[in-house]
């Protein structure tokens, strides 16, 4: 009906503060029905659209009590309201003054802010709407699978370091929250069902920034990585679009041999098991369509844990996923993330941030120093075995995704093994330290060594590296060892190397015409023993990379 608002469909827990009766407005004396009837006539309109008869302003979910607002840049503030109703947001001293739209929507934009707080934002309509204990400072997503959504009281049970930081909780200038239940302050109870990771990377920054710190955290375990972006980022990503479709050419095959050799198999297999009076197997999953994620749409968890904060001022993200791949078909973990990354840039619509991202397979190297709280769970170092070890297709995919704009990997070779590693405290402080050297460019070195370039000098290779920090070393054993050599015929073989300045030189006799290098490309890799002299590893890498 034409002047109705539209139905209300988001939930709010803010303070509301009831309009007096004396700020309504209402025709002039001079209409033709009594003020009394005009009353009534809105009110029954007002029911008539299913509205409150003030159809009061209202913010999305992630704005409540408690929160904390990303300094620095142009805060975003949204919500609904009546269509073209006035509202203004009010904080400290600044005002900003905008109109709902024909659909009843309307965004702001407040003012670059500094750190502090607590303060209140005022946002008032036809009502007023009030957050109270508002901070000022970093707000960072987490997202990912079960390393990032694994609880820290859990983790603290085998995390001496992360126990000690859920002793010391309360943590009031550290902000948690979810899609749904608004924010809440760092006490210990709160801090325990939170994530792990997450809690123990803000409780780094806000030690290193000694600014408000605000976490949000959207993650589900055992997800695979396209069920994270939305469908529109899916689509519009080429490279993606094109290895569906060859996926698509082979999928008749692939449905075929499900049903005719698998099914069978498994329902034999019941068969058997039921027999002997043993547990029966677990049914098979089809092969998903092409385009479809296990079965599913592209995005459905992007659509309940991460848009209701799409848009909302953050500095950055961490990331956690992995084991769980891409669940599209042909379609490889660096791709996808691409088309995640410049999806989730796209729609959150405050430029290119920072995303940071855990390096996968957890663990598998030695560290520089196993007695540090941050590197105690890592690898023992070990003797280089017999033969080169095969590449683990998973280690380059995921150093690769360093290479897109503005991303940045957080190094975990020495922190710890497993699809579970219990280090989370650990793996916290090393996200920390990403962070401050990229997003906030602060003076340390975040990187091991990491591969820039080469040249072949007769038998020899001369690799060049990045972050080399106060100088290239090795750790452990009596020689640098972990680099790979090969001829055209790409048979590796161990490789002799030596550190020449910010170089490594490496050459094997039995190759007189090298072609490629490789260095510590295999999932278990505790002989791979090349460090900076910041204590962190070096990042692996063929020279022969796509």
């Amino acid at each position: 009906m034409e002047g109705c608002a539209p139905q209300e469909k988001l939930h709010f827990g803010a303070t509301m503060t009831p309009i007096p009766p004396s700020s309504l407005h209402f025709p002039s004396r001079k209409a033709t029905l009594p003020t009394s009837l005009a009353v009534g006539a809105l009110v029954a309109l007002a029911a008539f659209c299913g509205l409150p008869a003030h159809a009061d302003v209202k913010l999305a979910d992630i704005f409540s009590d408690h929160m904390v607002l990303q300094r620095e840049i142009p805060v975003p503030v949204w919500g609904e309201a009546a269509p073209q109703e006035e509202v203004t947001v009010s904080f400290r001293n600044g005002v900003k003054t905008t109109r709902a739209g024909a659909d009843g929507k309307w965004r702001i934009a407040l003012d670059p802010l500094q750190a502090g707080g607590p303060d209140e934002l005022r946002v008032k309509g036809n009502n007023t709407v009030v957050f109270k204990d508002v901070l000022v400072g970093e707000v960072w997503v987490g997202s990912g699978q079960s390393n990032m959504a694994g609880g820290a009281g859990g983790y603290a049970k085998n995390d001496e370091e992360l126990a000690k930081l859920l002793a010391a909780a309360p943590y009031p200038q550290i902000r948690l929250a979810r899609a749904k239940g608004g924010w809440q302050e760092a006490t210990a109870d709160k801090a325990n069902g939170f994530s792990a990771l997450l809690f123990s990377f803000g409780v780094q920054l806000r030690e290193k920034l000694n600014v408000p710190v605000g976490l949000i955290v959207g993650a589900v375990g055992g997800t695979p990585s396209g069920a994270w972006l939305s469908q529109a980022a899916f689509d519009a990503d080429e490279k993606s679009q094109r290895l569906i479709q060859e996926y698509g050419k082979i999928y008749p095959e692939q449905l075929k041999a499900y049903e005719e050799k698998a099914l069978p198999a498994w329902e034999k297999a019941v068969s058997e098991a039921k027999a002997e009076g043993k547990k029966e197997p677990n049914k098979p999953n089809p092969p998903s369509a092409p385009g479809m994620v296990w079965g599913k749409e592209p995005g459905y968890l992007y659509e309940p844990f991460i848009r209701p904060f799409v848009g909302y001022g953050i500095r950055g993200v961490l990331w956690d996923q992995g084991e769980s791949g891409t669940g599209l078909g042909f379609v490889d973990q660096h791709t996808l993330m691409g088309a995640l990354i410049r999806g989730w840039r796209k729609e959150w619509g405050i430029g290119d941030f920072p995303f940071l991202y855990v390096q996968k397979p957890s663990g598998g190297g030695c560290a520089w120093d196993p007695n540090n709280p941050v590197t105690r769970q890592s690898e023992p170092f070990g003797p280089l075995p017999p033969v080169v070890p095969a590449m683990n297709p998973g280690v380059e995919m995921h150093i690769r995704i360093m290479n897109y704009p503005n991303t940045a990997m957080v190094i975990s070779s020495d922190l710890g093994s497993g699809i579970h590693p219990t280090n989370k405290s650990g793996y916290g402080s090393r996200a920390a330290q990403v962070a401050l050297g990229t997003a906030y460019k602060q003076p340390l070195e975040y990187y091991g060594p990491v591969y820039a370039s080469h040249t072949i000098e007769g038998n020899k290779v001369r690799i060049q590296f990045t972050h080399v920090g106060k100088g290239l070393t090795f750790r452990h054993g009596e020689k640098l060892q972990g680099f790979a050599i090969a001829g055209a015929d790409k048979k590796f073989v161990w490789a002799n190397a030596s550190i020449e300045g910010n170089a490594v030189v490496v050459s094997n006799p039995a190759v007189a015409q090298p072609a490629a290098v490789q260095y510590a490309l295999a999932a278990d890799r505790r002989w791979a023993n090349l460090f900076n002299q910041d204590g962190l590893p070096a990042v692996p890498f063929r020279t022969d990379a796509p």
